[in-house]
């Protein structure tokens, strides 16, 4: 153990305002843990695509008491230098652990900067504290939650005024402001802070219903939905959505329907990861569901299962496209770079623009214009802005609302969410996208792969030539890289929230009248399969 190292980990500890996290950190010297004391000083977390996120564990390397207290008081200076000392914050959290804790210490810290604090009065789902931002006229919001990742996590999402993630150049401004902060032990502290009471999810409910206008065709009763929270904090707010709307309650999974940090019923408590719908997906089937739909433990991603089979995000973006396109909404319809392309057809179908972004919606909700404003955003991990005038990010309640809805008018006319995507197909042909996802434990191993892929990209998939765009280079800069051609496209990226590197795959097939859907789906998965085995090889993975 080096001195260096022995010295770095006894002055955090000694700065450390948390009894048991100080404890964690101390015991590791006693026992001259190199490797992990290492771990736990490699460096402090950085802003990512989501704010903070990662284990809890004490240290400048993971979510603790310290990491939050800083955090909140870098937050503190960079909204005073940009102009807005004393103004309000409003505070939310999710169920996970220590959630509570983390954003109580924000709220001491923001109180004793001599903002005006406001704590929402219990875990709720993300959506509510971003609706709650521009709600209560704040300057910034703070989430504490770590949205699907897996249960020894935590997370810290900033907000600025307008209700959205924050952008470059913000996040480096309160890194920098983090990184000035003295010890932690020595931040000042205030508890003149207010918890707020249930009207801000009242209002947030009623400006979903009104948003959606239901009332314009009176949902059927008789539809059947099965739906899960995945253990998160959904289940209330979308139960109470629903019955606004004036549609039947959800079924929900009853081992999945209250809050449980520790997601015992699925491996990851994220709907994209295999086997995590499989209790949904069962609950359907003894039910006779119409449509059955999952969120993530804070409900800011929604996956839909119909016919016993899990749309793809890509999949649910289009219907949802399509379905306030043939309401009559009117404005720009934005994905990520990452996301299928039949939605921007749909939109050029229907005389509307649309919008390619960055990959995350904090640049997703931006898109549009004063005067073509984002009226719908997606990205194909299960996140969707049906009503970006409510909650400007991405909104798993209001997205269950909408495909119900939707699955209702379908049901009317005899017809399911297959059906129209069926139709779509015909109409635009079989767009089939999927990924190739390699989680790693080196992240050396993901920089490596990309400086091999940049160095030689393929001239052909699937025996078509493809040109080659290293999106590094575009404005503003995206470590990927795109690969283009007649009816085949793939982006290769790192996550922005999981040690993985994925390589995002679509392929367009035609479909005849003569040969069908079913000959089309036949040639889509076989040519999806060839896409990975060729991409496996230009990665080296």
């Amino acid at each position: 153990m080096t001195d260096d190292l022995i010295a770095t980990a006894r002055a955090w500890a000694d700065a450390d305002p948390h009894a048991g996290d100080r404890a964690e950190i101390e015991a590791l010297l006693a026992s001259g843990d190199t490797a992990e004391l290492g771990r736990r000083f490699a460096g402090p977390l950085t802003f990512g695509t989501a704010g903070l996120r990662g284990p809890l564990r004490a240290g400048p390397a993971g979510m603790n008491a310290a990491v939050v207290t800083r955090a909140a008081a870098g937050l503190a200076r960079h909204l005073a230098d940009a102009g807005h000392a004393g103004g309000g914050v409003v505070i939310g959290y999710d169920a996970r652990r220590r959630s509570d804790e983390f954003a109580h210490i924000s709220a001491a810290v923001l109180a004793g900067a001599g903002f005006a604090v406001q704590v929402l009065p219990k875990a709720l789902p993300t959506p509510v504290l971003s609706f709650a931002v521009r709600h209560l006229g704040c300057a910034a919001g703070i989430m504490v939650t770590a949205s699907h990742n897996p249960p020894d996590d935590n997370g810290y999402k900033v907000y600025l005024g307008d209700g959205a993630q924050l952008v470059p150049p913000a996040d480096r401004s309160i890194e920098a402001a983090i990184a000035a902060v003295g010890p932690a032990r020595e931040v000042p502290l205030s508890d003149d802070w207010l918890t707020l009471g249930d009207d801000v999810q009242v209002d947030y409910v009623a400006a979903v219903v009104d948003a959606l206008e239901p009332a314009r065709v009176p949902p059927r009763g008789d539809l059947v939905v099965a739906y899960t929270a995945m253990h998160g904090v959904g289940a209330e707010t979308t139960r109470v959505v629903f019955a606004a709307a004036g549609l039947t309650p959800p079924q929900s999974v009853p081992e999945q329907d209250s809050p449980d940090p520790a997601f015992p019923t699925v491996a990851f408590p994220n709907p994209e990861e295999p086997g995590a719908t499989d209790l949904l997906k069962a609950l359907a089937e003894r039910i006779g569901a119409d449509v059955a739909i999952a969120e993530d433990p804070d409900a800011d991603r929604c996956a839909v299962v119909c016919g016993g089979r899990q749309l793809t995000g890509d999949e649910v973006g289009a219907l949802l496209a399509d379905w306030l396109l043939r309401r009559g909404v009117r404005g720009t319809y934005a994905s990520s770079l990452v996301s299928g392309s039949l939605m921007h057809v749909i939109a050029q179908a229907a005389g509307q623009p649309s919008a390619e972004t960055p990959t995350g919606f904090k640049w997703i909700i931006r898109a549009g214009s004063d005067q073509v404003p984002l009226v719908y955003g997606y990205e194909e991990a299960l996140g969707y802005a049906v009503t970006p005038t409510v909650a400007r990010d991405k909104d798993g309640i209001s997205a269950a609302l909408a495909v119900a809805l939707l699955a209702a008018k379908l049901k009317a006319e005899g017809r399911t969410l297959l059906d129209r995507l069926d139709e779509l197909a015909q109409e635009h042909g079989l767009f089939v996208t999927g990924q190739l996802s390699v989680r790693v434990e080196d992240l050396s191993l993901i920089s490596d792969a990309m400086a091999r892929l940049r160095a030689r990209p393929p001239a052909t998939l699937l025996g078509r030539p493809v040109q080659y765009a290293d999106l590094a280079l575009q404005d503003p800069p995206v470590d990927a890289v795109r690969l283009l051609g007649d009816g085949v496209r793939v982006i290769v990226r790192p996550s922005g929230t999981e040690p993985k590197l994925k390589a995002y795959l679509e392929t367009v097939v035609p479909v005849h009248e003569d040969a069908g859907l079913i000959a089309a789906r036949g040639r889509g998965e076989d040519e999806l399969d060839q896409l990975r085995t060729e991409m496996s090889a230009a990665l080296v993975l």
